[in-house]
């Protein structure tokens, strides 16, 4: 799959759904948005606002016009999920974007969030846009326990804010599937590998295996990565609970021997030979340095 390209999920009981290769960072294989051609037709995702013509273009591929788009479906607002909500709602009028109540101001005025994201993200800011705001009157709130609905299907809210805390999981049971924002880490499908994901400021290691925890009760025959890909679940879940596991306590592990945090951080970059592997220097060692400093900073809480 390259950058741009469309697939359908025709994993276990999917019908209907798609997803976009949006290019994110330069690096085909990164970023996902995906297009529920439902009776009321959603996006869940935006990607980072760079390039969203790619979305536009995908939602015409897959043959929905832009008047019939009518829910954008934000599973956080880290602008690498939500940065082109803005771009998006402006092209599809009658859509209303969803996103759970802690992060609909930062849609709105997402003045600190583009602030906050210059901090966090590191080398890799170079690649973002700065987002549009979406009108307040478009932004519909949502918290555990709701529901989006969208005549033959429908996308349950579970919160699940352990990478953040405006963070949420939506489940379609018509489809058995569940776009699992970063609560189940980084797929690479290539190499059936699974990445952490802990960037600063809000990474929770309890609370994000808490969070998996939350998937494995859902039992979704699929789970959908917005990094990147459609999948079966398998035993998907249970290997990114140790995965994410094994990563705190080697971060914390190589704090204790080396006493200066910079180190930690080199250290990591100078191993990540896998990530390379999938994503190339620039991504890797930008991926790295930010979830190492997320780690890091946990551990100082």
């Amino acid at each position: 799959m390259a950058i741009g390209d469309v697939s359908a999920v025709t994993t276990g009981d999917c019908t209907d759904l798609y997803y976009v290769d949006t290019g994110m960072y330069d690096v085909a294989g990164y970023g996902a948005v995906y297009i529920l051609d439902a009776e009321r037709p959603a996006l869940v995702d935006t990607g980072i606002g760079t390039n969203h013509e790619r979305v536009l273009a995908a939602v015409e591929e897959v043959g929905i016009a832009p008047a019939d788009v009518e829910a954008l479906a934000v599973t956080h607002v880290h602008l690498d999920h939500a940065g082109g909500a803005g771009f998006l709602a402006a092209e599809y009028p009658n859509a209303d974007v969803y996103v759970h109540e802690i992060g609909a101001p930062h849609l709105v005025d997402p003045t600190r969030l583009w602030e906050g994201t210059k901090r966090a993200v590191g080398d890799q800011f170079r690649f973002y846009t700065e987002p549009d705001p979406v009108p307040e009157g478009r932004v519909v709130e949502v918290t555990n326990g709701d529901t989006v609905e969208l005549g033959d299907h429908a996308l349950a809210v579970h919160h699940a804010p352990g990478h953040a805390p405006h963070q949420v999981v939506f489940y379609d049971p018509d489809n058995d599937a569940a776009f699992t924002a970063d609560a189940a880490g980084i797929y690479a499908p290539g190499r059936d590998e699974l990445f952490p994901t802990s960037p600063p400021p809000n990474f929770d290691p309890d609370q994000c295996q808490a969070d998996v925890g939350l998937l494995e009760e859902i039992e979704p025959g699929t789970l959908c990565y917005t990094h990147f890909g459609a999948v079966e679940t398998g035993d998907r879940l249970t290997r990114y609970a140790t995965v994410l596991a094994e990563w705190v306590e080697a971060v914390a592990a190589k704090r204790e021997e080396l006493g200066d945090d910079e180190a930690v951080v080199e250290h990591f970059v100078e191993h990540a030979d896998a990530e390379r592997e999938v994503w190339g220097e620039t991504k890797a060692a930008a991926e790295v340095v930010m979830n190492v400093r997320g780690v890091l900073g946990a551990l100082e809480t």
